[in-house]
């Protein structure tokens, strides 16, 4: 099944089911408004929207409708909460070097992960509004799990059961605040502007032998103004998996319904897999002459798509342009 929200209808926007094939959807107002809303009632709403998804497979969905990925929010147009671990030891090593820090001392047995912006998210084929563009802004291509309501102190081993949607996330960093923010020690603020995601959220069934209970096989392929940064394995070199993440999370805390958790830049070991993120690029770059792949821009169009075993889209492209502030008409 596949889940996303129209922008209209407020800030939690309206939760349409959209088909396999990203063309056409139906909103369900008499199941949940919203999708925040069907999650907070998850194995009651979850039943009742599989039968309208089937529905419309078979093309007898009432009120069903052309759909335009212009109008969408994200999937969830903002979250009780947004985690992001940072899982893939090839990047965290690359980027941390980058900046001159050296490794926690703990990287192997404990994940390391943030608490980001979660008010209010961009959608998949909205502008992405900056203050200026001198910042070494960089994307991150990852993939993120959305929970229902999880338990404090779940073990790893639970958790996954609590996983009820996937979507395709782009994580937003300003490189050049990360080396003033982090030696702080309070961790990331002006540096982690906020993110997007994919047009649709879907459920695990929808990604058959690309889940493996706890790491996603999914070529996620980005870049900017049409050239191609990479295209990674997503279940290669993720040295935690989305159970452990969720179960550190919920360590000291419960989680609510909605929470969003992603698992970092995606990065393979193999130079061919190419990079999740520029600044991986540049890091590549720097070890044989000059880095020479640009931070974004106003102007740039990012793009992060992921396909399966199928070969196809699963969640649809995030395709954003970076717009300064007040510019965005």
């Amino acid at each position: 099944m596949k889940l996303g929200s129209l922008r209209k209808g407020g800030r939690d926007g309206t939760l349409i089911v959209v088909d396999r094939d990203l063309g056409r959807a139906v909103a369900v107002p008499h199941i949940a408004p919203t999708l925040i809303g069907a999650l907070e009632r998850w194995h009651e709403a979850a039943p009742e929207l599989e039968k309208v998804a089937a529905d419309l497979a078979a093309g007898v969905a009432a009120g069903a409708f052309a759909l335009d990925v212009a109008a969408l929010a994200s999937p969830l147009p903002r979250s009780p909460q947004f985690l992001d671990g940072s899982v893939y030891l090839r990047h965290m090593e690359k980027a941390r070097a980058a900046r001159g820090a050296a490794m926690p001392p703990d990287y192997d047995t404990v994940p390391i992960m943030y608490q980001g912006l979660s008010d209010r998210f961009v959608g998949p084929a909205e502008p992405m509004v900056l203050p200026d563009d001198d910042l070494e802004l960089d994307y991150e291509a990852e993939i993120a799990v959305v929970v229902d309501d999880v338990p404090m102190g779940v073990s790893a081993e639970a958790a996954a059961a609590h996983i009820t949607l996937v979507m395709l996330l782009n994580d937003y960093t300003l490189r050049a605040l990360t080396r003033t923010e982090l030696p702080r020690g309070f961790g990331f603020l002006q540096a982690k502007p906020t993110s997007s995601f994919s047009p649709v959220a879907v459920t695990l069934d929808e990604l058959a032998g690309d889940w493996d209970g706890a790491r996603f096989h999914l070529r996620v392929r980005s870049g900017v103004n049409g050239r191609e940064l990479g295209h990674p394995d997503a279940g290669e070199g993720m040295y935690f998996t989305y159970p452990q993440l969720i179960a550190h999370a919920a360590r000291t805390r419960s989680l609510s319904a909605g929470t969003i958790i992603g698992a970092g830049s995606i990065s393979n070991e193999s130079p061919e897999a190419g990079f999740g993120c520029i600044a991986e690029a540049r890091i590549a770059e720097g070890l044989t002459g000059e880095a020479n792949t640009p931070w974004l821009r106003f102007g740039d169009e990012v793009w992060i798509d992921a396909t399966g075993g199928s070969g196809l889209s699963v969640f649809g492209e995030i395709r954003q342009r970076l717009v300064r502030n007040g510019d965005e008409s």
